[in-house]
């Protein structure tokens, strides 16, 4: 009579496991990377055995999707409808091209990417315009007022971040700020002035819009600064460019001062 086997050796109870894995799990064999050389037999309840029938879960509008069988740490992170679940055709995903919901706003997508352009600081402005208006016929409050209130917030706080990265981009002054804050750098514009030279310039360019007698005097300083900002604006372009922040900031400086004199003479015309 032929003795029985009392247990399964652990290397055919491991291959019995990995063939049976549902066709449909997301597992690439070449991420596999598990030895059968093991000292112990797994748990009852294993993170693995879970994972078998639960290869996917949708947080939010985020499905995370397992892409290694060993270790969760491994993920695949996918945007995807928050409605509906389709997966975003185009960037940016601000509404859903399937089911035409809006979604919650993405901190990860920053001003450039809303409107399709490369992180420079020479851009055509002229065209923001367009695209702008293009955003806000989607994603306008007033455009959702008859959708659910969770829709309505996300209306709203996707409307103001395209407003505000309209604003921030038409603007040479605010849109350097802002490239040199996507670099982890922030600009203090209330940053007292330490350079002598600049202080006294500033202050002569002050004690002239005091003293303008007219509107032509008044013009005539305010084309000085916008020569003066396009000069500066130059200069911050090249630093920029050549990763020079130090020179980047400094020109930064320059622009807030001749923009609030701009200001200023534009107050008294």
């Amino acid at each position: 009579m032929s003795k029985k086997k009392l247990f399964t050796p652990l290397s055919i109870f491991m291959r019995k496991r990995l063939t049976s894995i549902p066709p449909d799990f997301p597992f690439n064999s070449s991420q596999f990377k598990c030895s059968t050389s093991l000292l112990s037999p797994p748990p009852s309840i294993t993170p693995y055995d879970r994972l078998l029938h639960e290869p996917s879960r949708y947080f939010g509008n985020v499905r995370v999707s397992i892409r290694s069988v060993c270790s969760a740490s491994s993920q695949k992170i996918e945007s995807r409808c928050w409605n509906c679940h389709a997966i975003p055709e185009s960037a940016p995903f601000l509404v859903c091209q399937s089911c035409r919901s809006i979604q919650p706003v993405d901190k990860s997508i920053d001003y450039f990417d809303i409107f399709g352009l490369e992180k420079n600081y020479d851009i055509e402005v002229k065209n923001l315009e367009g695209e702008y208006k293009n955003w806000q016929k989607k994603i306008h409050p007033d455009l959702v007022h008859s959708k659910s209130e969770k829709e309505r917030d996300f209306a709203a706080e996707q409307s103001a971040k395209v407003i505000d990265a309209y604003r921030t981009l038409t603007r040479p002054l605010s849109r350097a700020i802002y490239l040199l804050k996507l670099e982890g750098i922030e600009v203090d514009d209330e940053q007292t002035v330490s350079d002598p030279e600049l202080l006294a310039e500033i202050l002569e360019i002050r004690e002239a819009v005091e003293d303008a007698a007219d509107s032509e005097a008044l013009n005539h300083i305010r084309s000085e600064m916008q020569e003066k900002l396009k000069h500066w604006s130059n200069v911050f372009a090249d630093a920029f460019q050549s990763r020079n922040f130090e020179e980047a900031k400094s020109s930064i400086q320059r622009m807030t001062y001749y923009e609030r004199v701009t200001d200023e003479v534009a107050k008294k015309l």
